[in-house]
């Protein structure tokens, strides 16, 4: 199955629209797999970098970018957004991925350019349990450009910079 997350509970069907920043891309409904799901868990206009420890980061990167977490994946966003992440609603609404094409395995990304409906709508609950859930370690940052920017100049190759056009400017 494949997923969409909306601060809508009600959308009967989801119409492709061309997405902003993809000229490569006509328009199109988005979906994500369950394996990426949870990189969705947060106000749909929410700042958030997600990285994620491989075997090729090196010493130093691991030590400065995930220091002593207990995960290896890190969630940030910026503190600006928590208040918002604590009293957002979001519904998840499932969709038959035979509509759907994979766009890109990575970030587990699913488009199609035709009107789907979805399978089924659920509310997702309390959006930092679920989180908490996935085993990520979620980090609240005051600005996510210093963090982008070591990203940017590290060994990471497993990282995702999502709705950065909301970010905070850099200090």
């Amino acid at each position: 199955m494949l997923y969409h997350f909306s601060e809508e509970p009600d959308i009967p069907v989801f119409l492709p629209r061309k997405p902003p920043g993809r000229e490569d891309l006509p328009p199109v409904v988005w979906a994500v797999d369950e394996g990426h799901a949870h990189l969705y868990y947060f106000p749909r206009e929410c700042p958030r970098i997600v990285y994620t420890l491989t075997g090729d980061v090196g010493e130093e990167d691991k030590r400065l970018l995930f220091g002593p977490a207990a995960s290896d994946t890190v969630i940030a966003i910026e503190s600006a957004w928590l208040e918002r992440l604590r009293q957002t609603v979001l519904y998840r609404y499932t969709f038959d991925e035979r509509d759907f094409r994979l766009l890109d395995a990575t970030a587990g990304y699913y488009t199609a350019e035709e009107p789907v409906t979805p399978v089924s709508v659920e509310r997702v609950g309390d959006l930092l349990d679920k989180l908490a859930a996935t085993g990520a370690e979620l980090r609240i940052m005051r600005n996510l450009n210093p963090l982008r920017d070591a990203l940017l100049a590290s060994s990471v190759s497993l990282f995702s910079v999502i709705r950065f056009r909301n970010a905070q400017p850099p200090e």
